[in-house]
This record gives C-alpha cells, sequence and structure tokens, in this order.
C-alpha cells in the first residue's frame, strides 16, 4: 500500500501543476469568490451539530437554506477531507463496525435545478443512478486529458433528467451544461447539493466512486482524489 501511495503522489504532481496553472469554466453559476459565500462545517468538532438528528430529511434542508439565508449567502460549500458524523444516519457508508467519515469532494449547495457546467472539456466516462439511501442518486463522471494528463470528475446528487440522451464518450465542450441538483426525493436523502470530486484513478470503477472513505485508508483515497479546489479555486477554502 505504501509504494502504491507513493507511486500516486508522484504522477499527481505533474496534474496538479497543470491544474495550478488552468484557467477553468466555473462548475455553478455563481461567484465562488463572493465573500457572503458560507462555508458549513460538517465536521465532528462542530457542537452545534450534537443537537442536529438530520434523520428527518427536511430539518436537514431547512437547517442549511436557513444557514445560508442568515449569512446572506448565494451559495454554500465545505469540506474537502473533512471528518464527518452525519454519514452514520445511513448504512450505506458501513463498513463492518466501521463507518466512512473521510469526505473526499466539495460540497456545493444550492437549490433544486441550479445548472452544473462542465469546468473544462472533456467526454462522458460513465453515469449511473446510485439509488440507495444516501448515496449520490444520478452521477456522471466525466474524462479529461489535460496536456496529456489523464484524470476525471464526479458530479453526484443530479436530477434525473441530467442522465438523459447520455452516453460513454460523449464530447463535452468546456462551460457546456451538462446537469442540473436534484431534490431530495431524487438524491436519495440529502439537501440539494452538488458533490464535485476529483479522481485520478477510477480503479476500474464506472458510475460511481466512493466520495467517503474509512479513517483507516485516508491516505490512499487522498491521493486518488486530490482537492477538488484545484479546479473550483473558492478563496474561502484555499
Amino acid at each position: 500500500m505504501t509504494c502504491l501511495i507513493i507511486l500516486t503522489m508522484t504522477l499527481n504532481k505533474k496534474l496538479i501543476e497543470k491544474l495550478n496553472k488552468h484557467q477553468f469554466a466555473s462548475v455553478v453559476p455563481f461567484d465562488l469568490h463572493d465573500p457572503n459565500v458560507y462555508v458549513f462545517d460538517f465536521s465532528d468538532s462542530n457542537e452545534e451539530l450534537k443537537n442536529q438528528a438530520f434523520s428527518d430529511i427536511q430539518e436537514f434542508i431547512d437547517w442549511s437554506f436557513k444557514k445560508l439565508k442568515e449569512n446572506n449567502a448565494p451559495v454554500g460549500v465545505g469540506g474537502y477531507a473533512e471528518n464527518r458524523s452525519i454519514y452514520k444516519r445511513s448504512d450505506v457508508f458501513k463498513s463492518n463496525d466501521e463507518y466512512r467519515s473521510i469526505h473526499l469532494g466539495i460540497d456545493i449547495t444550492a437549490e433544486a435545478g441550479t445548472e452544473i457546467y462542465a469546468p473544462l472539456e472533456g467526454k462522458t466516462h460513465s453515469f449511473k443512478n446510485n439509488s440507495s439511501f444516501g448515496d449520490y442518486g444520478p452521477t456522471i463522471i466525466l474524462e479529461h486529458n489535460l496536456d496529456g494528463e489523464i484524470f476525471y470528475t464526479l458530479y453526484g446528487h443530479l436530477s434525473l433528467n441530467s442522465l438523459e440522451g447520455l452516453f460513454e464518450g460523449k464530447k463535452i465542450k468546456k462551460g457546456e451544461k451538462i446537469a442540473e441538483l436534484g431534490d431530495s426525493t431524487v438524491n436519495v436523502g440529502w439537501p440539494p447539493h452538488l458533490h464535485f470530486q476529483l479522481i485520478t484513478d477510477m480503479l476500474g470503477k464506472k458510475g460511481d466512486f466512493i466520495g467517503v472513505c474509512l479513517p483507516s485508508e485516508k491516505d490512499y483515497y487522498l491521493n486518488i482524489c486530490p482537492d477538488p479546489n484545484l479546479i473550483l479555486k473558492i478563496k474561502k477554502l484555499e
């Protein structure tokens, strides 16, 4: 495992250098540099969450959008590599006696129906409706080639119609609308939000890739899934 991590880090270094230099299209129709962008804290250290059950999805939705309103925020974001306890609400994240809790993407909270765009050109790698409670719901994965470096972007919690007309290998232009956010009846139990993830090795998977890993596997998966803010460039998350 250690040798594999070292090899992955070496390969990712070239990609990260190119991502840092590249100018990407916005993934959402919001200015993510806006100083009023709200950063959600779903970490175990957030004392406020201990009073939130979140077993009731409408309560979770109301709490999320109340936070945006209270902070005059057009959109909410958070939390790459964050250790979260909220995943205990679904057995999708349970592995034997341990729960997956390390978040591998960045969430962007906005109203259902919000349009999602491709940050750079690519093609459809795969797509799937991951419909178990607490999972992604409709999911799209794009494949990109940035100056010879191959990587993937994952978009989870989409609307069902986002999957219509898709096929593997479909060409996608930079800035092209690729999807819309789904509501809680479609995204299987979450407030409307985009789970955006950067992946360097799909490990043979299609239409799905874990967005939350076990704490014991943190180093391995954080190397396969570098910080998505390399693309999003959200100032408050830098």
